[in-house]
């Protein structure tokens, strides 16, 4: 497959270019547009210099941390082979359940195959016989159609024993979580996949020396692995020409909220917010933009402030927020930002799985004040105390879903402090009862004998 004609400034199609084709998903239609030539380079190849390809590429994880995926590959310990030694393993985390993100189920309902070769490429690489797919339960949908996807996979020797003569096995397995928004997390999700309930575990060890059952695993992001056959077959000179020079190649934005035209857009690492909005057709009625997130509710919101800066691991950080899922959710004038925020915080209160305190107690009692916040029964105090909250749970909670959930609130109060403050209750003195005997009744009259 030749690469793509595209330079950093064009909207060239990579990871979606297959999505508008006809019965896009099946694997005629992917072996038609150039699908599986890939592995049959990488499978030429040595398995050291993929990783040493894929590290060139610079591509990073697109499931919101951005972690080097190549370097990630190469702390797979190698060596320990035959008897005794641990299998390794890869597990794509497809669960996808962060407020805003809907990338890789359409990723896996139109191309699934992409994903596949991904899985293979990858499991060669890092010398793995066994992929698992972990997809969210509640999308039974993309589950069908990639479990199809691997049974055309297998009948045409693309897996199982002797893959395309190659001496290299691999069998993937595709499971259906059970709607855990906490599973998204690696270490969850490997509970979830061996029949534990979904908790995050303590780190260290990492998965690389101690993931599924114990043994080497590879985590990695659906729109991660789909990258890959694209890097392999174009290099990893022609990948470094989309996006910027510490995040490079294509990125699948997920534009949703006030815009004319919600959806799925494919762009270069680094576009902006102005240039996704031209491509979403603006907003949504002509109302102007309030506010919004670069990643999902979990990365500190944006204000129409920040309309052109660098949609990339880089620039997002360097305005005070992060890239994460690239889950664009963008809100208008109309929207209360201390509603939105309970909105969000329900959600992680609900999903919290309860394992450290931090989380479990502060995403309750920060709901409780929001919740009464809304409702136009705060306090003078409100504020302060939900920031206070915040700064227990950042940093102190198990996992990144505690800081996840303390983002939208303290963002929200940075920029729009003055909101919440509008909400506080005008609280009327509450006289003591000593006080009443000389106040006067409405018809003249005096209380007194008032008791304490």
């Amino acid at each position: 497959m030749s690469a793509p004609d595209t330079t950093p400034d064009t909207l060239t199609p990579v990871l979606t270019r297959r999505w508008s084709e006809e019965r896009s998903w099946t694997l005629e239609t992917y072996e038609r547009t150039g699908g599986y030539r890939a592995l049959r380079t990488a499978l030429a190849a040595h398995p050291d210099q993929l990783i040493t390809l894929v590290k060139d590429s610079g591509l990073r994880g697109r499931g919101g941390a951005g972690f080097p995926t190549g370097m990630k590959w190469s702390f797979m310990p190698q060596g320990a082979e035959g008897p005794g030694a641990k299998p390794k393993y890869l597990v794509v985390n497809a669960d996808e359940g962060e407020p805003g993100t809907c990338k890789d189920i359409p990723t896996m309902m139109a191309d699934p195959h992409s994903l596949i070769e991904g899985c293979i490429i990858t499991s060669y690489a890092i010398r793995a016989n066994f992929c698992a797919i972990y997809v969210r339960g509640e999308a039974l949908h993309p589950i069908r159609r990639v479990r199809a996807a691997v049974a055309e996979a297998y009948a045409q020797g693309y897996l199982g024993k002797d893959v395309l003569g190659s001496g290299f096995d691999l069998d993937i397995v595709v499971h259906a979580g059970a709607g855990a928004y906490i599973c998204g997390e690696e270490t969850a999700l490997l509970d979830s996949l061996e029949g534990r309930r979904g908790q995050p575990r303590l780190k260290p060890p990492f998965p690389a020396t101690a993931g599924l059952y114990a043994s080497p695993t590879v985590v990695n992001n659906v729109e991660t692995i789909a990258s890959v056959p694209f890097i392999v077959a174009g290099g990893s000179d022609w990948f470094r020409t989309m996006g910027s020079e510490k995040s490079p190649g294509p990125k699948i934005y997920s534009v949703s909220g006030h815009v004319e035209r919600p959806g799925q857009y494919e762009a270069p690492m680094g576009t902006t917010l102005r240039t996704l909005l031209e491509l979403a057709g603006g907003m949504k009625d002509g109302i102007p933009l309030k506010f919004w997130t670069p990643g999902g509710s979990s990365t500190p919101m944006f204000t129409a402030e920040h309309l052109d800066v660098p949609l990339d691991f880089e620039g997002a950080a360097g305005a005070g927020s992060m890239l994460g899922t690239t889950a664009v959710q963008v809100f208008n004038e109309t929207v209360s930002v201390p509603w939105a925020v309970m909105k969000w915080t329900e959600f992680y209160k609900h999903e919290s799985c309860g394992k450290c305190t931090p989380c479990r107690e502060g995403t309750y009692w920060l709901v409780q004040i929001l919740e009464r916040m809304v409702h136009g029964e705060g306090t003078p105090e409100d504020v302060e105390t939900m920031l206070d909250v915040c700064d227990n749970i950042l940093g102190r909670s198990f996992c990144a879903l505690g800081d996840g959930a303390t983002s939208p609130i303290t963002s929200a109060i940075k920029y729009f402090r003055q909101e919440f403050l509008d909400l506080i209750a005008e609280q009327p003195a509450v006289a003591r009862p000593e006080q009443l005997a000389d106040v006067e009744r409405a018809d003249g009259t005096e209380l007194s004998g008032v008791s304490a």
